[in-house]
Protein backbone atom coordinates (compact mmCIF):
# COMPACT_ATOMS: atom_id res chain seq x y z
CA UNK A 1 0.00 0.00 0.00
CA UNK A 2 1.26 3.98 -0.45
CA UNK A 3 1.69 5.45 3.12
CA UNK A 4 0.43 8.47 1.73
CA UNK A 5 -2.86 7.11 0.46
CA UNK A 6 -3.33 4.75 3.20
CA UNK A 7 -2.54 6.74 6.17
CA UNK A 8 -5.64 9.51 5.06
CA UNK A 9 -9.14 8.97 6.53
CA UNK A 10 -12.26 9.12 4.05
CA UNK A 11 -14.15 11.89 5.21
CA UNK A 12 -17.55 9.93 5.89
CA UNK A 13 -15.42 7.85 8.26
CA UNK A 14 -14.91 11.46 10.19
CA UNK A 15 -17.26 12.32 13.15
CA UNK A 16 -18.93 15.09 13.77
CA UNK A 17 -16.30 16.76 15.78
CA UNK A 18 -13.82 16.01 13.52
CA UNK A 19 -15.67 17.70 10.89
CA UNK A 20 -15.81 20.73 12.76
CA UNK A 21 -11.78 20.57 13.52
CA UNK A 22 -11.19 20.42 9.92
CA UNK A 23 -13.36 22.99 9.24
CA UNK A 24 -11.88 25.11 11.97
CA UNK A 25 -8.25 24.59 10.53
CA UNK A 26 -9.23 25.02 6.95
CA UNK A 27 -10.46 28.19 8.23
CA UNK A 28 -7.12 29.34 9.82
CA UNK A 29 -4.99 28.17 7.06
CA UNK A 30 -7.24 30.12 4.49
CA UNK A 31 -7.08 33.12 6.57
CA UNK A 32 -3.51 33.20 6.63
CA UNK A 33 -3.22 32.49 2.85
CA UNK A 34 -5.38 35.53 2.06
CA UNK A 35 -2.58 37.95 4.83
CA UNK A 36 -0.09 36.50 2.56
CA UNK A 37 -1.59 37.52 -0.43
CA UNK A 38 -2.03 40.91 1.04
CA UNK A 39 1.30 41.70 2.52
CA UNK A 40 2.81 40.05 -0.83
CA UNK A 41 0.59 42.56 -2.98
CA UNK A 42 0.40 45.21 -0.69
CA UNK A 43 3.46 47.61 -2.67
CA UNK A 44 2.42 47.25 -5.66
CA UNK A 45 -1.87 46.86 -5.39
CA UNK A 46 -2.45 48.57 -1.87
CA UNK A 47 -6.57 48.10 -2.80
CA UNK A 48 -6.11 44.56 -3.68
CA UNK A 49 -4.36 43.90 -0.56
CA UNK A 50 -6.87 45.85 1.44
CA UNK A 51 -9.48 43.51 -0.32
CA UNK A 52 -7.54 40.23 1.07
CA UNK A 53 -7.42 42.08 4.68
CA UNK A 54 -10.71 41.98 4.34
CA UNK A 55 -11.36 38.41 3.28
CA UNK A 56 -8.25 36.94 5.99
CA UNK A 57 -10.86 38.97 8.56
CA UNK A 58 -13.92 37.31 6.96
CA UNK A 59 -12.24 33.76 7.81
CA UNK A 60 -11.39 34.63 10.82
CA UNK A 61 -14.62 35.81 12.20
CA UNK A 62 -16.32 32.31 10.79
CA UNK A 63 -13.58 30.58 12.42
CA UNK A 64 -13.63 31.68 15.66
CA UNK A 65 -17.68 31.11 15.21
CA UNK A 66 -16.66 27.52 14.66
CA UNK A 67 -14.75 27.52 17.63
CA UNK A 68 -17.58 28.55 19.91
CA UNK A 69 -19.75 26.01 18.52
CA UNK A 70 -16.89 23.51 18.95
CA UNK A 71 -16.85 24.40 22.73
CA UNK A 72 -20.48 24.34 23.30
CA UNK A 73 -20.34 20.69 21.94
CA UNK A 74 -17.41 19.06 22.63
CA UNK A 75 -15.26 21.30 25.25
CA UNK A 76 -12.55 22.89 24.07
CA UNK A 77 -9.83 20.22 22.97
CA UNK A 78 -10.13 20.45 19.58
CA UNK A 79 -8.75 17.76 17.63
CA UNK A 80 -6.08 17.60 15.53
CA UNK A 81 -6.98 17.17 11.77
CA UNK A 82 -5.67 19.32 8.74
CA UNK A 83 -7.09 18.60 4.74
CA UNK A 84 -3.90 16.64 4.18
CA UNK A 85 -5.37 13.84 6.77
CA UNK A 86 -8.25 13.72 4.57
CA UNK A 87 -8.38 11.65 1.73
CA UNK A 88 -10.23 13.66 -1.71
CA UNK A 89 -10.50 16.86 0.91
CA UNK A 90 -9.39 20.04 -1.24
CA UNK A 91 -6.52 21.23 -1.41
CA UNK A 92 -4.30 24.73 -1.60
CA UNK A 93 -1.64 25.58 -3.67
CA UNK A 94 1.18 27.13 -1.64
CA UNK A 95 1.51 30.47 -1.65
CA UNK A 96 4.97 30.85 -3.73
CA UNK A 97 2.95 29.09 -6.48
CA UNK A 98 0.73 31.69 -6.57
CA UNK A 99 2.61 34.55 -6.22
CA UNK A 100 4.47 35.28 -9.48
CA UNK A 101 1.11 34.78 -10.78
CA UNK A 102 -0.14 38.09 -12.30
CA UNK A 103 -2.90 39.74 -9.88
CA UNK A 104 -5.91 38.85 -12.25
CA UNK A 105 -4.66 35.14 -11.43
CA UNK A 106 -4.40 35.64 -7.80
CA UNK A 107 -7.86 36.79 -7.55
CA UNK A 108 -8.89 34.35 -9.69
CA UNK A 109 -7.35 31.64 -7.44
CA UNK A 110 -8.94 33.35 -3.90
CA UNK A 111 -12.29 32.80 -5.39
CA UNK A 112 -11.84 29.45 -6.30
CA UNK A 113 -10.90 28.66 -2.93
CA UNK A 114 -14.29 29.83 -1.78
CA UNK A 115 -16.07 28.11 -4.45
CA UNK A 116 -14.25 24.52 -4.23
CA UNK A 117 -14.96 25.10 -0.39
CA UNK A 118 -19.02 25.75 -0.67
CA UNK A 119 -19.02 22.61 -3.36
CA UNK A 120 -17.01 20.04 -0.92
CA UNK A 121 -19.61 21.01 1.90
CA UNK A 122 -22.19 20.71 -0.30
CA UNK A 123 -21.73 17.55 -1.74
CA UNK A 124 -20.52 16.01 1.56
CA UNK A 125 -23.95 17.30 3.16
CA UNK A 126 -25.76 15.41 0.26
CA UNK A 127 -23.89 12.14 0.94
CA UNK A 128 -24.40 12.11 4.70
CA UNK A 129 -27.37 10.40 5.93
CA UNK A 130 -27.28 11.93 9.60
CA UNK A 131 -29.43 14.82 10.26
CA UNK A 132 -27.01 16.54 12.47
CA UNK A 133 -23.86 15.80 9.99
CA UNK A 134 -26.03 17.21 7.38
CA UNK A 135 -26.82 20.31 9.12
CA UNK A 136 -23.84 21.00 9.94
CA UNK A 137 -21.78 20.49 6.44
CA UNK A 138 -24.92 22.79 4.92
CA UNK A 139 -23.68 25.49 7.43
CA UNK A 140 -20.58 25.40 6.34
CA UNK A 141 -21.37 25.72 2.56
CA UNK A 142 -23.21 28.36 3.38
CA UNK A 143 -20.60 30.23 5.56
CA UNK A 144 -18.13 29.93 2.08
CA UNK A 145 -20.77 30.68 0.13
CA UNK A 146 -20.83 33.92 2.52
CA UNK A 147 -17.29 34.65 1.81
CA UNK A 148 -18.05 35.13 -1.94
CA UNK A 149 -20.50 37.56 -1.30
CA UNK A 150 -18.13 39.17 0.76
CA UNK A 151 -15.57 39.33 -1.26
CA UNK A 152 -17.61 40.73 -4.07
CA UNK A 153 -18.72 43.35 -1.80
CA UNK A 154 -14.92 44.78 -0.58
CA UNK A 155 -14.02 44.16 -4.12
CA UNK A 156 -16.94 46.94 -4.95
CA UNK A 157 -15.42 49.45 -1.80
CA UNK A 158 -11.98 49.11 -2.46
CA UNK A 159 -11.61 48.96 -6.43
CA UNK A 160 -13.30 51.55 -8.49
CA UNK A 161 -12.96 51.82 -11.75
CA UNK A 162 -9.48 54.41 -11.42
CA UNK A 163 -7.92 51.50 -9.05
CA UNK A 164 -8.58 49.14 -11.80
CA UNK A 165 -6.73 51.27 -14.13
CA UNK A 166 -4.49 51.85 -11.68
CA UNK A 167 -3.18 48.36 -11.14
CA UNK A 168 -3.62 47.46 -14.62
CA UNK A 169 -1.04 50.18 -15.71
CA UNK A 170 1.30 48.67 -12.92
CA UNK A 171 0.85 45.42 -13.69
CA UNK A 172 1.50 46.14 -17.68
CA UNK A 173 4.61 48.08 -16.34
CA UNK A 174 5.74 45.07 -14.35
CA UNK A 175 5.59 42.97 -16.96
CA UNK A 176 7.31 44.83 -19.71
CA UNK A 177 10.34 45.90 -16.89
CA UNK A 178 10.72 42.12 -15.80
CA UNK A 179 9.88 40.22 -18.78
CA UNK A 180 10.06 42.28 -22.33
CA UNK A 181 12.69 44.39 -21.70
CA UNK A 182 15.25 41.64 -20.99
CA UNK A 183 13.66 39.07 -23.41
CA UNK A 184 13.42 41.52 -26.26
CA UNK A 185 17.63 42.86 -25.79
CA UNK A 186 18.13 38.76 -25.75
CA UNK A 187 16.16 38.67 -28.76
CA UNK A 188 17.93 41.76 -30.51
CA UNK A 189 21.46 39.89 -29.56
CA UNK A 190 20.75 36.47 -30.95
CA UNK A 191 19.40 37.47 -33.79
CA UNK A 192 21.96 40.21 -35.04
CA UNK A 193 24.93 39.69 -33.37
CA UNK A 194 24.68 35.91 -34.65
CA UNK A 195 24.31 36.73 -37.75
CA UNK A 196 28.28 37.35 -38.88
CA UNK A 197 29.60 33.81 -37.56
CA UNK A 198 27.05 32.06 -38.62
CA UNK A 199 27.17 33.50 -42.39
CA UNK A 200 30.48 34.17 -42.41
CA UNK A 201 31.29 29.97 -41.70
CA UNK A 202 28.22 29.26 -44.21
CA UNK A 203 30.15 31.69 -46.78
CA UNK A 204 33.89 30.21 -45.45
CA UNK A 205 32.66 26.74 -45.88
CA UNK A 206 29.62 25.87 -47.91
CA UNK A 207 29.55 22.70 -45.50
CA UNK A 208 26.17 22.99 -43.66
CA UNK A 209 26.92 20.81 -40.87
CA UNK A 210 30.08 23.05 -39.68
CA UNK A 211 27.35 26.10 -40.33
CA UNK A 212 25.46 24.51 -37.78
CA UNK A 213 27.13 23.60 -34.84
CA UNK A 214 29.06 27.36 -35.11
CA UNK A 215 25.53 28.78 -34.72
CA UNK A 216 24.68 25.96 -32.57
CA UNK A 217 27.74 27.31 -30.19
CA UNK A 218 27.61 30.98 -30.90
CA UNK A 219 23.70 31.03 -29.96
CA UNK A 220 23.93 28.93 -26.73
CA UNK A 221 26.80 31.16 -25.84
CA UNK A 222 25.46 33.90 -26.19
CA UNK A 223 22.09 33.21 -24.02
CA UNK A 224 24.13 31.55 -21.04
CA UNK A 225 26.21 34.83 -21.18
CA UNK A 226 23.31 37.07 -21.61
CA UNK A 227 21.26 35.52 -19.00
CA UNK A 228 24.22 35.85 -16.21
CA UNK A 229 25.08 39.30 -17.38
CA UNK A 230 21.14 40.80 -16.94
CA UNK A 231 21.01 38.18 -13.62
CA UNK A 232 24.09 40.12 -11.98
CA UNK A 233 23.56 43.78 -13.31
CA UNK A 234 20.45 44.64 -11.27
CA UNK A 235 19.29 42.53 -8.37
CA UNK A 236 15.89 45.00 -8.88
CA UNK A 237 15.34 46.26 -5.31
CA UNK A 238 15.73 50.20 -6.13
CA UNK A 239 14.83 49.77 -10.21
CA UNK A 240 11.55 48.24 -9.40
CA UNK A 241 12.95 45.68 -12.43
CA UNK A 242 11.31 42.47 -10.66
CA UNK A 243 13.40 39.06 -10.02
CA UNK A 244 16.89 38.59 -11.52
CA UNK A 245 16.50 35.25 -12.26
CA UNK A 246 13.40 35.59 -14.01
CA UNK A 247 14.94 38.25 -16.28
CA UNK A 248 18.51 36.30 -16.44
CA UNK A 249 16.01 33.78 -17.92
CA UNK A 250 14.28 35.94 -20.39
CA UNK A 251 17.44 37.10 -21.82
CA UNK A 252 19.03 34.30 -22.16
CA UNK A 253 16.44 32.03 -23.25
CA UNK A 254 15.18 34.58 -25.93
CA UNK A 255 19.36 35.22 -27.11
CA UNK A 256 19.56 31.84 -27.96
CA UNK A 257 16.27 31.11 -29.29
CA UNK A 258 17.43 34.52 -31.82
CA UNK A 259 20.82 32.64 -32.89
CA UNK A 260 19.08 29.15 -33.39
CA UNK A 261 16.30 30.95 -35.62
CA UNK A 262 18.67 31.10 -38.42
CA UNK A 263 21.14 28.34 -37.43
CA UNK A 264 18.64 25.62 -37.49
CA UNK A 265 17.78 25.53 -41.50
CA UNK A 266 21.38 24.52 -41.76
CA UNK A 267 20.42 21.01 -40.81
CA UNK A 268 19.36 20.88 -44.20
CA UNK A 269 21.88 19.47 -46.44
CA UNK A 270 21.98 21.51 -49.43
CA UNK A 271 23.85 24.58 -48.56
CA UNK A 272 21.64 27.18 -50.91
CA UNK A 273 18.38 25.76 -49.85
CA UNK A 274 19.27 25.66 -45.71
CA UNK A 275 21.13 29.79 -47.08
CA UNK A 276 17.73 31.15 -48.64
CA UNK A 277 15.36 29.74 -45.39
CA UNK A 278 17.95 30.89 -43.47
CA UNK A 279 17.33 34.34 -45.03
CA UNK A 280 14.20 34.37 -44.96
CA UNK A 281 14.19 33.15 -40.74
CA UNK A 282 16.58 36.70 -40.55
CA UNK A 283 14.32 39.07 -41.92
CA UNK A 284 11.09 37.46 -40.00
CA UNK A 285 13.76 38.05 -37.03
CA UNK A 286 13.93 41.05 -37.37
CA UNK A 287 10.41 42.37 -38.12
CA UNK A 288 9.14 40.44 -35.06
CA UNK A 289 11.76 42.77 -33.11
CA UNK A 290 10.60 46.05 -34.84
CA UNK A 291 7.27 44.64 -33.90
CA UNK A 292 7.83 44.25 -30.25
CA UNK A 293 9.16 47.40 -29.97
CA UNK A 294 6.14 48.91 -31.51
CA UNK A 295 3.88 46.99 -28.98
CA UNK A 296 5.27 46.89 -25.85
CA UNK A 297 8.28 49.71 -25.89
CA UNK A 298 5.87 52.18 -27.48
CA UNK A 299 8.28 53.11 -30.49
CA UNK A 300 7.35 54.11 -33.78
CA UNK A 301 7.28 50.98 -35.82
CA UNK A 302 9.06 52.14 -38.70
CA UNK A 303 11.48 53.69 -36.82
CA UNK A 304 11.98 50.58 -34.92
CA UNK A 305 12.08 48.40 -38.03
CA UNK A 306 14.50 50.72 -39.71
CA UNK A 307 16.97 50.80 -37.09
CA UNK A 308 16.43 46.44 -36.54
CA UNK A 309 16.99 46.11 -40.16
CA UNK A 310 19.55 48.65 -40.55
CA UNK A 311 21.72 46.99 -37.65
CA UNK A 312 20.47 43.37 -38.94
CA UNK A 313 21.67 44.17 -42.47
CA UNK A 314 24.82 45.81 -41.45
CA UNK A 315 25.90 42.28 -39.59
CA UNK A 316 24.70 39.87 -42.19
CA UNK A 317 27.33 41.89 -44.95
CA UNK A 318 29.61 41.93 -42.49
CA UNK A 319 29.54 37.92 -42.31
CA UNK A 320 28.77 37.64 -45.98
CA UNK A 321 32.12 39.85 -46.81
CA UNK A 322 34.19 37.95 -44.72
CA UNK A 323 33.33 34.51 -45.48
CA UNK A 324 33.47 35.16 -49.20
CA UNK A 325 36.89 36.73 -48.79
Amino acid sequence: MIPSISSRRRFTDLSEQQVLALAISSEEDDARIYRSYGEMLRDDYPDTAAIFDGMAAEEDRHRQRLIDLHSRRFGDVIPLIRREHVAGFYARRPVWLVENLGIERIRDEAEAMERDAEAFYLKAAQRSSDPATRKLLGDLAAAEAGHQARAGALKEEHLDDDALAAESRTAKRQFVLTWVQPGLAGLMDGSVSTLAPIFATAFATQDTWTTFLVGLAASVGAGISMGFTEAASDDGELSGRGSPLKRGVASGVMTTVGGLGHALPYLIPDFWTATIIAFVVVFIELWAIAWIQNRYMETPFFRAAFQVVLGGALVFAAGVLIGSG
